[in-house]
């Protein structure tokens, strides 16, 4: 699990996701940026991308050096993007994706899509994005997600920002099972 661009891995709602997956029996990474560990404040520049999805994979591997037969990577917003773009290029990296609050495009500016990848994501992919997110609607989200050709399913969170952060621990627990199940399918 990865964070977005305003945090890092010590993120509440990363700390919550994480721990509602390790009681389940999951083992979890809480995997800081290259851009953060580079500069603790500010967002990242667009060039850091590269990095970042370079240290994705970097943790990705080791965790496959460690024994985990199956690894599945996921991230909020930013963290989810270059997971996501990871999978596009490395497809059976990781077995399934859990993107939080996907930055679908910046606030107010719908015409600049972040979904150039998406046509190469065939990593089944699960998605959980707050009603009232500014970084992509629901009606943009399921317009975008039919770019994918891996399964995709789409969780809306009723009256929840980009953060998710209304009730962590409800919200962690809700994220769990839908995942289970959705790895199940």
């Amino acid at each position: 699990m990865t964070h977005g661009a305003g945090s890092n891995a010590d993120a509440p709602l990363l700390v919550a996701v994480a721990s509602a997956f390790e009681q389940a029996g999951f083992r979890v990474v809480r995997h800081t940026l290259r851009f953060r560990v580079a500069k603790p404040k500010g967002p990242p520049h667009p060039k850091d991308g590269e990095k970042d999805q370079a240290g994705l994979y970097d943790a990705v591997i080791q965790l496959r050096r460690e024994g985990c037969q199956k690894v599945y990577l996921g991230g909020h917003s930013y963290g989810g993007r270059q997971a996501s773009i990871l999978a596009s290029t490395h497809p059976g990296l990781m077995a399934a994706l859990l993107l939080l609050s996907y930055p679908l495009h910046p606030p107010e500016k719908p015409d600049q899509l972040r979904t150039a990848h998406f046509p190469l994501l065939r990593t089944p992919s699960l998605f959980f994005q707050g009603t009232k997110d500014p970084f992509g609607t629901e009606k943009e989200l399921k317009e975008a997600l039919k770019l994918i050709p891996g399964r995709t399913e789409l969780v809306m969170m009723e009256g929840e920002g980009h953060d998710l952060g209304r009730s962590k621990p409800a919200f962690a627990k809700k994220c769990l099972d839908r995942f289970q199940t959705f790895i199940a399918e």
